[in-house]
């Protein structure tokens, strides 16, 4: 037998409760549990074995001919993606809004065979309009302007498409639940019914997402821990430059990135991205470039320091795509080992184009950018600098040193400056 429930759903947290409070004993908010009616669980008579529930196999017996990746013909995505869309995948694109999601999906769906495009917050009408601008020619993409997600898994189940876009699983609701559209109870199960859907049919799946103040995906944490992949979609709203960034990939690697630049006619691939970092570089003091890889992919960019005497009596330290509490590490080597006097010094960091430098192997770049700017010499325009500093003061290797070094010497930067110590370094460039 079947029995009837009642189930409460807090529409902050998605915690569950038997029964009604006023203030969700996970979360602490107030008056954001919500009722839902339900089948509760079968009696405790058990029934024989059903032909339907899934059974075992053997890992060799499994045939996965099936499963080739599709590939877009867009190659900064697929290089993110691992090579393609994986079929009956599920996707998470989440990035600010404005950034460009809706446009990279366009893109990718004019280059695949059989589309369903599915958009919550935009008409039929308005998707047309921004096709027409990107030059969307694709005569097997189809827009469906629809938010009731059963009504959608009819229409995929039916039309068996080669990919469905889903703009956005804020918008998406399933009248089951009787939260609003984007609440987290919202949001969990939809994007748990498309999960089913796309598993069950072989269909690959992308869900645009928006992302928070904070940079967080809106709504639930399980909503990253569902889907196969998340890749986030960065760049300033006031730069041309977009990353697409892997967080999560069950089919490929996460440390691969891929480049665009947003144009008129929607987001082109960047085939040299050191070329677009260094394009309007000025040999100043405070200039350094670095090598830097992303992935598999070696390129260049530019590290832009300054000093000026501090006006008050705590000196300020301030980075733009790098790791202030490291900076703050640098400049105490410095400080220690090379005997520079930069307790008294504002320094500010900057990394040109909006990038984001992670790796300890720039750690000597920005080191001597700082050096460079407070001595207010400048360093040779075919020298690049990369490498590790230790807080002894020397010089550790880095990994894939020689691709680095190919690629600098590609672009006009033939100098490798050899030393094991910061001090010896600053001797041979500054002295």
């Amino acid at each position: 037998m079947v029995k009837d429930s009642t189930i409460f759903f807090c529409e902050q947290c998605g915690e569950e409760s038997p029964k009604w409070s006023g203030k969700c004993l996970n979360c602490g908010s107030w008056n954001t549990l919500v009722e839902m009616k339900g089948l509760g669980k079968k009696s405790s008579s058990r029934s024989g074995s059903r032909e339907d529930l899934a059974k075992p196999v053997k890992i060799k017996e499994i045939e996965t001919g099936n499963f080739s990746r599709m590939i877009t013909g867009i190659g900064e995505f697929d290089r993110v993606l691992g090579g393609g869309v994986v079929p009956g995948s599920l996707l998470l694109l989440a990035g600010d809004p404005g950034i460009g999601k809706s446009t990279l999906l366009l893109m990718v769906a004019d280059r695949m065979k059989k589309v369903l495009y599915i958009s919550g917050e935009e008409s039929a009408q308005q998707i047309k309009m921004r096709a027409d601008r990107l030059v969307v020619n694709n005569p097997e993409l189809s827009i469906l302007s629809e938010t009731n997600l059963n009504y959608i898994n009819e229409i995929i189940k039916k039309d068996r498409p080669d990919l469905v876009i889903v703009d956005s699983i804020q918008t998406m609701y399933d009248e089951q639940f009787p939260s609003t559209p984007g609440s987290i109870v919202q949001v969990r199960e939809c994007a748990l019914k498309l999960q089913k859907t796309a598993k069950s049919n072989n269909i690959p799946i992308v869900l645009v997402g928006h992302a928070t103040k904070d940079g967080s995906i809106a709504g639930p944490r399980t909503l990253e821990h569902l889907v196969d992949a998340v890749f986030y979609l960065e760049g300033d709203r006031f730069r041309e430059t977009r990353i697409l960034r892997a967080i999560k990939n069950r089919f490929g690697p996460t440390d691969e990135i891929g480049i665009f630049a947003m144009e008129g006619s929607g987001l082109v691939e960047i085939m040299n991205p050191s070329e677009l970092f260094l394009e309007e570089r000025v040999k100043s003091p405070g200039s350094v470039v670095t090598a830097t890889i992303e992935g598999s992919r070696p390129f260049l960019v530019e590290i832009q320091a300054l000093t000026t005497t501090t006006v008050f009596g705590y000196p300020k330290r301030t980075a733009s795509g790098f790791d202030v509490n490291r900076l703050q590490l640098l400049l105490a080597v410095l400080t220690n080992k090379a005997k520079l006097p930069l307790q008294n010094q504002d320094v500010y960091v900057n990394v040109v184009g909006g990038f984001q430098l992670k790796e300890p192997a720039v750690d000597l770049a920005v080191a001597l950018a700082v050096v460079s700017s407070f001595k207010n010499k400048s360093i040779g325009g075919d020298l690049c600098i990369f490498g590790e500093l230790g807080l002894s003061g020397e010089i550790r290797n880095v990994p894939q040193a020689e691709k680095r070094y190919k690629e600098a010497e590609r672009l006009g930067f033939k100098r490798r400056p050899e030393a094991k110590s910061i001090g010896s370094i600053l001797d041979k460039i500054f002295s």
